[in-house]
């Protein structure tokens, strides 16, 4: 299979390279030159076979818009667009119907993984009619870890579910972080602790709070044991206000991720040690630039 990956960045950049591991052909497109395989959208558009599967890996918003418009104008009736990037489901709505215009198909993706999915695989939550998800299988299959499907990928239902499941998911790990960070704190606070680097790696083998996260949070500490070269500012990418706003919306209560987008805002306002470890694990897991140490 060919396809065409637009956005070369943190994520795109390493998803191109498994794809083409997988023994797929991909032409990618950035407007860094440096790691761009054509020059401009339009010649990548002309290299790729007809249907066109093109995948767009841009930032939310304004680019990810520009681009999908810029598709609808160079793209034929059959072509598929899938969004890969951390859109609003509701962008995805608009962007499906603006395609559908044209009769170019449109699916939605969430993709998780960071800048270790190149070596570990990427998790994909994929939201569009069952027809167009089943043309890019090759292109899933191909990102995703290797063993069964469902353990790494579902067809999560219509357009938008996709990042309406990746929003979720950037929510629980908003929780699951700043848990981690204030069991760290606690921790650091009480001087009876005389190990804090290795208490959290005794955790990581046998305990009900292993986990991923957690492995990194140790790496983080061999790193920087007392985290002394990173500021507690934690930045937050959207998605676990729009979070939020979907639990309000729908009368769920979410306390725990709620109390954790808090967390973040008050970061930027007075020292703590368990925002600094949310910004270490941030760094660790999605390359999130960390502020230096005031």
């Amino acid at each position: 299979m060919h396809f065409g990956l637009i956005g070369l960045g943190k994520m795109g950049f390493n998803m191109r390279e498994r794809a083409r591991r997988a023994g797929l052909e991909v032409t990618g497109f950035d407007r860094n030159p440096e790691v761009s395989d054509v020059a401009t959208i339009d010649e990548l558009v002309g290299t790729l076979p007809v249907p066109r599967v093109v995948w767009v890996m841009v930032p939310a918003g304004e680019i990810t818009d520009k681009v999908v418009k810029e598709l609808g104008e160079k793209l034929s009736p059959g072509d598929l667009v899938i969004d890969g990037g951390n859109s609003r489901f509701t962008e995805d709505q608009r962007h499906a119907a603006e395609l559908a215009e044209k009769g170019i198909r449109f699916v939605d993706c969430g993709v998780s993984g960071g800048v270790w999915g190149l070596q570990n695989g990427y998790g994909l939550m994929a939201g569009g009619a069952a027809e167009d998800v089943e043309i890019a299988m090759p292109i899933f299959d191909a990102l995703r870890p290797q063993g069964e499907r469902a353990d790494s990928f579902v067809h999560v239902g219509g357009i938008g579910a996709g990042h309406y499941a990746k929003m979720v998911h950037n929510g629980i790990e908003y929780g699951l972080m700043q848990s981690y960070a204030e069991g760290y704190q606690l921790l650091a606070a009480k001087d009876i602790i005389t190990d804090l680097p290795g208490t959290f790696r005794a955790w990581q083998k046998g305990t009900v709070v292993r986990s991923w996260l957690l492995d990194l949070l140790v790496k983080a500490l061999e790193e920087d044991p007392g985290l002394a070269n990173i500021d507690d500012y934690v930045e937050d990418s959207g998605e676990g206000r729009w979070t939020v706003e979907e639990a309000i919306a729908n009368a769920v209560p979410a306390p725990a991720i709620t109390a954790a987008l808090f967390a973040r805002f008050e970061s930027r306002e007075d020292s703590s040690p368990a925002m600094k470890m949310v910004s270490a694990l941030r760094h660790q897991f999605g390359g999130h630039a960390t502020r230096p140490a005031k």
